[in-house]
């Protein structure tokens, strides 16, 4: 397990996915800002659940976040379109409703960005979310990440376009920042 502060990042559990499915895949505005692809009704236990248990894979590494106090579930986070050659990835976390508004979600970023960094030894990490994820837009800039733009009007979410915002961190910043 990756350990922070206050979560550990480890694999994903069997006993994981019912949990996860019902709190964040199933609450449909929410996932709906949270991917980009829309959503579609997928019956729990199914295989193509985005949270089913799978093998590792090159351009991937998904993760449970469970809580270090009660090592309680709290939520996903993932490294995707991890590029080799480019040494890049898109990081992306979703929270349980009940752990949100925690602090966690920096704390999630940081262990994120530790594995990236130095585990999988990438250059760059991005995250991209909607202009108006004040929430995560604050968690990524307390991480270290930089504003890089908008992109206007490039997510179709819940029947209407809405700006998506860029942030970046480069290995030699996030250096720079881990100890403070």
């Amino acid at each position: 397990m990756l350990r922070g502060d206050k979560i550990g990042l480890r694999a994903r559990h069997e006993t994981d996915v019912p949990v996860l499915h019902s709190e964040l895949y199933d609450d449909v505005v929410t996932r709906s800002k949270a991917d980009s692809r829309p959503w579609r009704p997928i019956a729990p236990g199914s295989t193509t659940s985005p949270y089913a248990v799978s093998d590792p894979t090159d351009d991937a590494a998904c993760f449970s976040v469970v809580q270090l106090a009660d090592d309680e579930l709290a939520g996903e986070a993932l490294l995707w379109g991890i590029d080799l050659h480019n040494r890049s990835a898109h990081i992306g976390i979703s929270l349980r409703p009940a752990f949100r508004g925690r602090g966690l979600g920096t704390d999630v970023l940081r262990v994120l960005c530790h594995y990236g960094f130095v585990i999988r030894g990438l250059h760059r990490l991005q995250v991209e979310t909607l202009a108006d994820n004040a929430t995560m837009i604050r968690a990524a800039t307390r991480s270290g990440f930089v504003r890089e733009g908008t992109l206007r009007r490039a997510a179709w979410v819940h029947g209407d376009f809405a700006d998506q915002v860029v942030l970046g961190l480069l290995a030699t910043e996030w250096d720079a920042n881990a100890r403070g």
